[in-house]
């Protein structure tokens, strides 16, 4: 898997006050970078999940890696069929494998997630927040799986710990 850069050479800027957010208690998504704006190179969101929230349900992706880096609290993530616990400034890349991601019990997390080669994912976790208002139903989510390359599975890993 290779990075590369925009052809446009210009930085990609994108200040936090600045920067969309989805969601809030207990989980908020700040939708930073997406395929279009980095050329393609990677996508990028921070997660903030309250105690014990759950992040995603396990999944797996195809065309690309998703990369977990703590920016502050504790996380259980599923990596294929383990879970790590990982705490501020840990870095979890679970290629290939599938993963899910949660706040550990009576801990909260901030999570930047980087998905790369990008693509273009904000509109995955606005669908995410009109399920959540009951805009559209769960099942939907399901019909958008090839779209943003989030395959949703069981994992009984995952299930038997975050029930």
């Amino acid at each position: 898997m290779s990075l590369f850069v925009p052809e446009s050479g210009d930085s990609v800027i994108v200040r936090g006050a600045d920067a969309e957010v989805v969601g809030g208690t207990p989980v908020g998504v700040q939708l930073l970078a997406d395929h279009s704006a980095t050329g393609g190179a990677l996508s990028a969101v921070r997660v903030t999940l309250a105690e014990g929230a759950d992040g995603a349900r396990p999944h797996l992706h195809h065309t690309g890696a998703e990369m977990f880096y703590l920016l502050d609290g504790c996380a259980e993530i599923l990596s294929g069929d383990d879970i790590v616990t990982a705490e501020r400034g840990d870095l979890v890349v679970p290629p290939e494998k599938p993963h899910a991601f949660a706040a550990v019990p009576e801990a909260t997390a901030d999570i930047l997630i980087v998905f790369t080669p990008g693509i273009e994912r904000f509109e995955y976790f606005r669908h995410l927040q009109r399920i959540r208002l009951g805009e559209a139903t769960p099942e939907s989510i399901l019909e958008v799986q090839e779209r943003y390359d989030n395959h949703f599975l069981r994992s009984e890993v995952w299930e038997g710990r975050r029930g």
